[in-house]
């Protein structure tokens, strides 16, 4: 594997990566020399945004870290499809060439979305369609001999199943997969920006975790529960992430609650970047999850901590208390530390400039320490090292804050022992997941001719079309009907035109003088049939096993049962509110 391929899947192509050892590059003197290397680099190459005012104005975006797209094999469907027509709908499979090449097409397209909305429209179109696929074409009882192959988005391992399951959950994946990649590109430098890619980062939280609520059993270690768990936790991370640069885009105003606020937002961010290091590490998912990655949550883990010391000292470091803020100011500083810091009381703290200004330098030496720890984390990644823009904020924010010590320092402050505690964690905007809206891509059933799903599926089963051919005597065709798409024969008169030409209770009406009736109503039906220029006409009607097997009295029950309710049409409105839970309960079937 080719140091090119690690940088890759950091860029969200899914190309396969490894980390770098980092066991091999921890001396003392190495680091030292690596970080001098760094700026000397940095300045030469990139203009250095001093100061943290200028930082923020100009909203230099952390690297966000999107999934790459799960790949797939060419499935040949065509000739098992058209087979399965005509063994169980009995109908010519040559009829629904058409058909058979749009879905082809359709699965063609679906491998290479574009990283936008209508990429995202398109997968949930063929993820949509798959529900009608599945009850068209695949029995649970009966396989295909189809086997869908799929490579694995973090390990590119492949893996195959015949369940047309696993093609859904791989679908699935891909959906949460996009949406981490249009989260990552959004110009984070405007208001706009910021809020498409939370709304991103969301929708892929939800699309990851709906795959794992709804599916199991997955052959491929990126769908599992361990991945997608970690998987949804970086997401919420990150649009957290993305909240804190809202804040920092609207400007830090130089008023004490508001630097407390954005001390507590950083806390925040770094907490839910904590917990996702900590899913990364164990196992199993530290033996496949990139290194790269495990690496840059562990830097802004501990680059938004500096962050968070960094603005509770500028708090009390610049800022004063007028008389009328006195009992505010303490209220939120009651609530700024996880624990309450030692020394003089709160009310000695905000009016003594002195103690605010020890408080602060505490926390000054704190966040520069975690500065450190940060740039020391991220020279152990040789991709990392690689990223100009994440050095550069690394770096600018860690001078900011050797800035500001240096200028509150004092030569008598050489014996200071006071601690600052952590900042209590707390956001303002708390992150969603978001489930995806399949209902909003409506789709048509590609094998539409095929009938209604409620009975042309696989799970029935039928009778070949029978040909009826009747006479009109004078008390008419001797039968009734009832019901919609496909009219169903509910009655037929003893020793009448349709008994004697072996019409039966219970069967269906496909055709009228060879004019396709699988999707007419009633009164369309009849309408044909009043019509008929002869005294005869030819009608093609199919029974479902189910009547075959029963006797008059449960034929009549259930007949009973069919007129009193609405019999499902199949209309594209009604399949399409019922794709969004298609998926519900789902297994993938292992094989």
């Amino acid at each position: 594997m080719t140091e090119s391929g690690v940088e890759s899947e950091l860029r969200g192509d899914g190309s396969i990566r490894k980390g770098c050892d980092p066991f091999a590059q921890t001396q003392r003197s190495k680091l030292q020399n690596r970080r001098a290397r760094i700026n000397q680099q940095i300045n030469k190459e990139m203009r250095m945004r001093a100061g943290a005012e200028n930082l923020f104005r100009e909203s230099v975006s952390v690297p966000m870290i999107p999934l790459g797209l799960k790949e797939t094999k060419e499935v040949e469907l065509t000739m098992p499809l058209q087979e399965l027509i005509e063994k169980h709908y009995s109908e010519p499979g040559c009829r629904y060439e058409k058909e058979l090449k749009e879905f082809a097409d359709l699965r063609q397209a679906m491998r290479t979305p574009t990283r936008n909305d209508a990429g995202i429209e398109l997968l949930m179109e063929y993820y949509n369609q798959l529900y009608f696929i599945d009850s068209r074409f695949f029995s649970p009882n009966k396989n295909m001999g189809i086997f869908f192959h799929w490579y694995d988005s973090l390990t590119g391992v492949p893996s195959y199943q015949r369940a047309l399951a696993f093609e859904k959950g791989s679908v699935l994946f891909n959906i949460g997969a996009l949406y981490t990649q249009i989260g990552a590109r959004q110009d984070r430098t405007t208001k706009e920006g910021i809020e498409q890619a939370i709304d991103a980062f969301q929708k892929a939280a939800g699309a990851l975790n709906y795959l794992k609520e709804n599916f199991s059993n997955a052959p491929s270690l990126d769908m599992s529960t361990p991945s997608l768990n970690m998987l949804v936790r970086l997401m919420i991370a990150q649009v957290q992430e993305c909240v804190f640069e809202s804040v920092m885009l609207a400007g830090i105003k130089d008023e004490f609650l508001v630097q407390l606020q954005s001390a507590q937002e950083a806390a925040r961010v770094a907490d839910v970047y904590s917990l996702v290091y900590q899913t990364m590490t164990q196992p199993p998912v530290k033996d496949y999850v990139p290194f790269s990655w495990t690496t840059m949550v562990q830097v802004k883990s501990e680059y938004f901590k500096a962050v968070s010391h960094y603005f509770a000292a500028i708090a009390f470091c610049d800022q004063t208390m007028g008389p009328d803020d006195e009992s505010e100011h303490i209220k939120a500083l009651q609530q700024l530390h996880v624990t309450m810091p030692e020394g003089p009381s709160l009310v000695t703290v905000l009016k003594d400039n002195e103690e605010r200004r020890k408080l602060g330098k505490a926390h000054l030496k704190k966040a520069i320490i975690k500065h450190e720890e940060a740039m020391r984390i991220h020279s152990l990644c040789r991709i990392l090292r690689k990223m100009d823009i994440l050095q550069e904020v690394l770096v600018v924010a860690h001078k900011r804050s050797l800035k500001k010590y240096s200028e509150i320092d004092r030569e008598d402050d050489f014996f200071e022992t006071v601690e600052a505690p952590d900042i209590h964690p707390k956001t303002q905007q708390k992150p969603e997941i978001k489930t995806p809206n399949f209902s909003k891509v409506k789709v048509t059933d590609i094998f539409h001719r095929l009938g209604p799903l409620s009975v042309f599926s696989i799970k029935n089963r039928w009778s070949s079309v029978r040909e009826i051919h009747l006479e009109k005597s004078d008390k008419g065709f001797g039968f009734t009907l009832r019901g919609d798409s496909p009219v169903l024969i509910a009655g037929v008169v003893p020793d009448g035109s349709a008994d004697k030409a072996g019409l039966r209770e219970g069967d269906y009406i496909v055709s009228v003088n060879e004019q396709d009736c699988k999707w007419s109503k009633h009164s369309e039906v009849v309408q044909l049939l009043k019509t008929t220029s002869t005294e005869s006409v030819k009608i093609g009607v199919i029974t479902l096993n189910t009547f075959e097997h029963q006797n008059n009295a449960d034929r009549k029950s259930l007949l009973g049962t069919m007129s009193s309710t609405s019999i499902f049409s199949g209309s594209d409105k009604e399949n399409s509110r019922k794709i969004a839970d298609s998926s519900k309960g789902s297994g993938l079937l292992t094989t």
